[in-house]
Formats: C-alpha cells, sequence, structure tokens
C-alpha cells in the first residue's frame, strides 16, 4: 500500500543521516519487530531498554511510510469525544484512555531527553472549537465530561477566541498538548537503539510467516529466512493485509499543506494548537522554523491514484477553511502531500495477541492519536511477551 504521496514536509526538512542495510543472510533472533515507523521504533525502544534481543526490519526506508505523513500534533483528546465514549466503553476505559495519552505526551519528551535527540518539541494549549451554533452543545457536553473527570481546561466564549484571532463561537482549552517532528523523533529513536547494537534492516519485505510450533520462521521478498521467537507487527495500516480480523479499521485518506515560513508566527500560534469539531475535523499547528500546517479533508480510502488525483482541489479546501477561521492571517501554501489513516469505531487502538495460543503481537495506533498510542503501548508490550495481564490488553485487545 502507498501510504503517502509527494514528499512531506518532513521529508524535505530532515536530511537521511543514516541508512540501514537490507537482510542478506539467514537470522535468529528472540523478537522480529516488523515496521520501523515512529511505533516500531518506541517499542524497539522499549524492548532494548528491557535487555531483550531484537531485529527489527521495514520493507521501505525505515521512517517512510505513515510516520512520515503525520502532521507531529500531540493530544490526548481522542477522536471520539469524552461524553461519547464514556457511553461507547464505559467511564473507566474512556477515562483512562484520554488520562494516559495525556501522561504519554510528557512521557515522549523523556524519552527526547534520555536519548538526546535534536527533535524539535514544543509543549503547547490546545483548543477544540466548534464554528457553528449546534457544536456548542456538543462542546458543553464535552467540556463538562472532561471537568467532572479531572482534565485542567478551561472555557472560551467567542469574545475570547476573538482576541487570539480565531472567528468560532466556543472552545475548550486544554492545558496538555505538544507539537513534534515525527520523521526526526523515529530516526533519531532508531539511531539509538543501532548504536546500542540492534539490528535493524530496511528495504526488507517480509512475505511469508511461518509457524512451525515452536518458533516463528518468517521469510523475506529474497526468500531469507529470519527465524524468531516472538513476531511484533507494527505495521499500521498495512497490517490489514495479515490480520485474520478483518473490519477493524475504516481507512481513511487525509491531506496536508504546510505554509511558507512566517517572519513572525501569528499571535493565535504562538501558543496553541486548534482543531474542530466539524466531521471530518481540520487541524493545525506551527513548526519550529516558523511555518503552519493545516491537516484534515478526510475522506474514505480507495486507491493511491484516486486520493493522490485529488491533492490541487484540497490545498483549495484547507487554505479557505484556514482563512474562514483566522480570518486576518495571510496562508500561502509551500508543501502538499497525502497520507492514509485509520479510524475505529471507538476511536482507541489495538493491542496484543490476536490469538491468545500464538506468539505474534500487534501494536496499532489507529487515528489521530497514533504516536501517543504508541508511547502508551510501551507498558503493554512487556506483559503481551509474558503472556500477564495489563489493563491496556485488556481496554484495547482484539474481538473488542
Amino acid at each position: 500500500m502507498d501510504l503517502r504521496s509527494n514528499e512531506p514536509y518532513w521529508l524535505i526538512k530532515n536530511s537521511f543521516l543514516k541508512s540501514y542495510p537490507s537482510l542478506d543472510e539467514a537470522l535468529s533472533t528472540d523478537i522480529l519487530v516488523i515496521g520501523g515507523g515512529i511505533t516500531g521504533a518506541l517499542i524497539a525502544h522499549k524492548l532494548l531498554q528491557e535487555g531483550k534481543d531484537v531485529v527489527l526490519v521495514d520493507k521501505r526506508n525505515v521512517c517512510n511510510g505513515s510516520s512520515a505523513a503525520s502532521t507531529g500534533m500531540l493530544q490526548y483528546e481522542i477522536d471520539v469525544p469524552l461524553y461519547k465514549l464514556i457511553d461507547q466503553r464505559g467511564i473507566k476505559c474512556a477515562v483512562s484512555s484520554y488520562k494516559n495519552c495525556e501522561e504519554a505526551i510528557f512521557d515522549i519528551k523523556n524519552i527526547i531527553d534520555d536519548i538526546k535527540s535534536k527533535c524539535p518539541f514544543e509543549f503547547k494549549k490546545s483548543i477544540y472549537f466548534t464554528t457553528t451554533r449546534k457544536g456548542i452543545k456538543d462542546l458543553e457536553a464535552e467540556f463538562k465530561a472532561r471537568k467532572e473527570n479531572g482534565f485542567n481546561i478551561s472555557w472560551l466564549d467567542r469574545e475570547a477566541l476573538k482576541k487570539l484571532g480565531l472567528d468560532a463561537f466556543a472552545g475548550i482549552e486544554s492545558k496538555s498538548g505538544a507539537i513534534i517532528d515525527p520523521f526526526k523523533f523515529s530516526y533519531d529513536l532508531l539511531e539509538f537503539c543501532s548504536e546500542k547494537g540492534m539490528q535493524i534492516y530496511d528495504h526488507t519485505e517480509i512475505t511469508e510467516i511461518k509457524n512451525d510450533g515452536k518458533r516463528f520462521i518468517a521469510k523475506t521478498q529474497d526468500e531469507i529466512p529470519i527465524h524468531a521467537n516472538h513476531i511484533i507487527h507494527c505495521t499500521g495500516y498495512e497490517s490489514i493485509y495479515t490480520l485474520r480480523e478483518k473490519k477493524i479499521v475504516n481507512l481513511k485518506s487525509t491531506y496536508a499543506i504546510a505554509s511558507e515560513v512566517f517572519e513572525e508566527l501569528p499571535k493565535a500560534f504562538k501558543n496553541h494548537i486548534y482543531w474542530d469539531n466539524s466531521a471530518p475535523y481540520f487541524y493545525f499547528r506551527t513548526t519550529s522554523e516558523g511555518r503552519i500546517i493545516i491537516g484534515g479533508c478526510d475522506e474514505n480510502f480507495r486507491n493511491a491514484h484516486k486520493r493522490d488525483s485529488l491533492l490541487s482541489k484540497k490545498q483549495k479546501i484547507l487554505t479557505k477553511q484556514f482563512h474562514k477561521y483566522f480570518q486576518n492571517i495571510s496562508f500561502k501554501a509551500d508543501y502538499i502531500w497525502a497520507g492514509t489513516f485509520g479510524e475505529t469505531v471507538d476511536g482507541l487502538p489495538y493491542f496484543g495477541r490476536p490469538n491468545q495460543d500464538i506468539n505474534e503481537h500487534y501494536i496499532l495506533g489507529f487515528g489521530g492519536n497514533g504516536i501517543t498510542y504508541s508511547m502508551m503501548a510501551r507498558n503493554a508490550i512487556i506483559h503481551s511477551l509474558n503472556h500477564t495481564n495489563h489493563r491496556f490488553l485488556d481496554d484495547y485487545r482484539f474481538n473488542r
């Protein structure tokens, strides 16, 4: 599957600091991680910390799938509002999911500091807003649910938003949010793991997996075998090709544009990131060198050709939407790209073993919280390997 089109801004911004070889000889390892994006990097790093013997492979250059197309906004708010998620999954699962996404933002910053990454990262306040009178009722229900469950939020009326430069009826300001360069973070994590001795191979596609009852034999496109006790799939939306449970995610095409560099960031974007409550929603953030990124215009994914043919049309829609919300800011597009992502019914990820009798694991951070979900999965992966209980392995189990 072609997960992105055009060169995403992050690939243009970052040069390839390190390349990895393709696999050319048979290997044996305790754990094989398939997927070298942000999820695979976070899981591999956790396994390295735990002293595990790990090999990581990716069929592309590492970090060149969905991670490269991500807009890198870190929020604890899930695609499904808290008040609706409580109805869907119960208050414990819903509130825990929001709380743990919030904690994950700070955990990511700790990892950046620990590995001495130069990845741009900034804490920001997040504003969830509505531009319709009908949307105010939904926003009020969401504000009530978050306030009752201890989240640090404020209600912003139209006048308060206007002072920021946003034309909207109302908004919820959350104190916990951040922006990150997802490509640089993933790349630095893998480089750290490689320097610590982990074997990483790109342009190495796993085309066949067999289990002889004791171990796995994963074969590459060149028929080279990798023997492993456990396999962890960190393959995101391409996991639909290997999972038996087929209807866990609805694939979407999404679009993003990055502006030209502003000499000085507009007041509205100095301390905030934004997303609205339309369906599908639009979202807005800045970059470390003074650009504004707009994302959204999602639609059902058909194929990469159809997705990419809409780039010019989507650029116009995104730009128009920006000027509707931020009327006093001139936005000039510099880069545009598209990617493929997926939505689950409850907006939550999938962690663990689809089949409890087989040592095959999946870490699938579907939806707009893919990065924070992948961070959360680090707390569950060792329990999945050891076949021990963990709250996440129940809340985010397969066949739920």
